[in-house]
């Protein structure tokens, strides 16, 4: 079990703990934080996060491939989880809506963020 996070604060349960998260809701969690994070910015952990925050200074040709290599390399230490795609779309100059298909146990899903 981990904690869960709102908005990178623990959410308080109610009578003085934190609470907790677990299954899928866990999984979700840790995709989010590794793709949002920067990574190489946690000195003991420089592997930690992706590099989808380059992806603006990336040529508009090279985007989509870069997309695909920094959303796998962010979640390569996760274990049982598959990249199936990942689907970039430009929302206006300079922001873009980051689609990542993925598959853990059986289970498919997507998560979609946006990129700046």
């Amino acid at each position: 079990m981990e904690l869960k996070l709102r908005d990178g604060d623990y959410v308080p349960d109610g009578v003085g703990g934190l609470r907790r998260v677990s299954g899928k809701e866990a999984l979700v969690q840790r995709i989010l934080f590794r793709l949002t994070a920067r990574r190489g910015y946690f000195p003991f952990c420089e592997n930690l996060g992706s590099r989808l925050w380059l992806l603006g200074q990336v040529s508009a040709a090279q985007r989509q491939t870069a997309a695909v290599q920094y959303v796998t390399e962010a979640l390569a230490e996760e274990s049982g989880l598959t990249v199936d795609s990942v689907t970039l779309a430009e929302r206006e100059k300079g922001v873009m809506d980051l689609t990542a298909a993925m598959s853990c146990a059986g289970e498919s899903f997507s998560i979609t963020l946006k990129i700046q």
